[in-house]
């Protein structure tokens, strides 16, 4: 018999994985994205990846850098595609304040956790975070552990 694969949520784009092993987030926001038309049809193909994404808070307005969006094929030649570009966030003023006001201390930063759609709209989840030791990052992965092999127990001891 197959396995059934989980059900992801369809609205997801794009996840950085990398943010939770490599930091403790703290608190989330919600960020709309200024996109231009061939990003929108490259994030309907799936063409986006955020490992090095992060947020930078500058003269009032947040950032999104590092976020790379790949370019179709079928673009047209007239467009000037930079995969890498700096997006613009959209937030309020309190939560760019809450950001500015977090990123200000030692070793916190914001970095982004997740591109979805919303709608017809796409939305960022960005975090507040606080960058894990190795130790921290070795507890981590100990838990995860346990908790496949507690599955695991929990599963043969079903079927018997």
């Amino acid at each position: 018999m197959s396995k059934k694969k989980p059900k992801q949520n369809d609205n997801v784009i794009a996840r950085n994985k990398r943010a939770t092993f490599d930091f403790r987030l703290l608190e989330s926001f919600e960020a709309g994205v200024v996109l231009e038309g061939w990003e929108v049809k490259s994030l309907r193909m799936g063409k986006a990846q955020l490992t090095d994404s992060y947020v930078l808070v500058k003269d009032g307005e947040a950032w999104l850098l590092g976020a790379q969006i790949m370019p179709l094929d079928t673009v047209s030649t007239h467009y000037v595609t930079d995969s890498i570009r700096t997006r613009k966030l959209l937030l309020h003023r309190k939560e760019l304040a809450k950001i500015l006001e977090a990123t200000g201390q030692k070793g916190l930063t914001c970095v982004c956790t997740q591109l979805y759609w919303k709608g017809h709209l796409v939305k960022a989840r960005i975090a507040v975070a606080e960058g894990k030791k190795d130790h921290d990052k070795r507890d981590t992965e100990k838990d995860r552990d346990w908790q496949r092999q507690k599955q695991r127990v929990i599963r043969e001891n079903v079927k018997q």
